[in-house]
């Protein structure tokens, strides 16, 4: 058995619409569904880098961070588009937050439900 790559991330959202707004512009991610009914997903980007939406039907309660549960996603991008994302993001007001880990830069930013993505390359 062999399991091949991550197909989609799949998240529930307080607000689906305005989470659908912030992936298609502040990650350029296209939408690849149109929504329906809460419980069907909304995809947006490609097989192996998408986000799965889905309309939260109860509000959760206050997380802190380093809690268990998802610590974050993370997609991998070229040094180039790292540069990019960095200008892109400070052009529109989206706090992002740069590390250098040694092997990987990356950049973090949390979506408007307070989950952290990161973007990360390996071309340093």
């Amino acid at each position: 058995m062999l399991l091949r790559r991550l197909d989609h991330v799949s998240l529930n959202a307080t607000d689906r619409p305005r989470s659908i707004e912030w992936y298609s512009h502040v990650l350029g991610l296209e939408l690849k569904s149109e929504p329906g009914s809460d419980d069907a997903p909304v995809f947006l980007g490609e097989k192996g880098a998408a986000i799965a939406l889905f309309q939260a039907q109860t509000p959760p309660p206050p997380r802190d961070s380093e809690t268990d549960g998802l610590r974050h996603v993370a997609f991998m991008v070229s040094a180039e588009d790292l540069r990019r994302f960095h200008i892109h993001f400070a052009e529109h007001g989206v706090d992002a937050r740069y590390e250098d880990h040694g092997n990987a830069h990356s950049l973090y930013l949390d979506d408007p439900d307070g989950n952290t993505i990161e973007l990360t390359t390996y071309e340093v």
